[in-house]
């Protein structure tokens, strides 16, 4: 009950600010405006196609479904920083976590209930987009599988990056230090990726398995796999536990 009322406030004062609106409002634009690119792109090569008598062997999942969602993935890691930077960061600012930290509410239902407001706030931002996506059965006949595992994806890899987010937020009481921390860490967790393009060793797997897009790959696919699944929840426990570590070392300080 605690954590829902906690989620609650978190998603109040988001929509007092112009936080809220400011990320729905340039994510949606930007969702929408590689929406339009992949499904112009898909037209016209299929059009060029029958002109030209030819085969057209790309469907809609493979070439906007799957493009469209690998973009989206990409612009959630500049995103989400902006979503966690104030968790704690504005409690510690204002004075308010001491008395957080005091009240009798655990630990735990604090840090689920901060995270939880901000997922139900990017999950407002996907909503957005999946009416894009639904456009697409008004004209066609894709397929929903591959498009719901891919949300899916983009929703495990939302509350990884979260919840990583959320930990950043509670080491400093400046919301530009923790939201520039928390891209620098994102950007870091997308970039491990690269290594595994110029070595093959085991560190570049390791770094390869780390990283958060590698992961996302194989859900923009439409395919669902275990350990994809196990390495983003693994990955949000983690955010989750640093951050009641922290949260138990701001308590014995105060």
């Amino acid at each position: 009950m605690n954590t829902l009322i906690i989620a609650r406030k978190e998603l109040n004062t988001y929509f007092r600010s112009p936080i809220a609106y400011l990320v729905l409002g340039i994510f949606a634009l930007l969702s929408g405006y590689f929406f339009y690119l992949f499904v112009y792109a898909f037209v016209r090569q299929g059009m060029l196609a029958a002109m030209q008598g030819q085969s057209f062997p790309m469907s809609v999942d493979e070439m906007v479904v799957r493009g469209v969602l690998q973009n989206l993935s990409v612009i959630c890691l500049f995103f989400l920083p902006m979503i966690t930077m104030r968790l704690f960061a504005e409690e510690k600012r204002s004075g308010t976590i001491e008395l957080l930290i005091t009240s009798p509410i655990r630990d735990v239902e604090i840090i689920l209930g901060k995270w939880l407001g901000a997922m139900v706030l990017y999950a407002a931002m996907l909503g957005l987009t999946l009416i894009s996506f639904l456009t697409l059965f008004a004209y066609g006949k894709p397929d929903w599988r591959p498009m719901a595992v891919g949300f899916l994806g983009l929703l495990l890899q939302g509350g990884c990056l979260l919840a990583i987010g959320t930990f950043i937020s509670t080491c400093t009481k400046n919301q530009i230090v923790a939201g520039i921390a928390g891209f620098g860490v994102t950007l870091l967790l997308w970039v491990l990726s690269y290594w595994s393009d110029f070595d093959s060793s085991i560190t570049s797997k390791v770094l390869n398995y780390i990283s958060v897009l590698s992961h996302m790959d194989t859900f923009s696919k439409g395919v669902l796999d275990l350990k994809d699944i196990l390495y983003y929840l693994s990955m949000t426990v983690l955010g989750l536990f640093l951050t009641a570590r922290s949260l138990e070392s701001i308590r014995w300080r105060a």
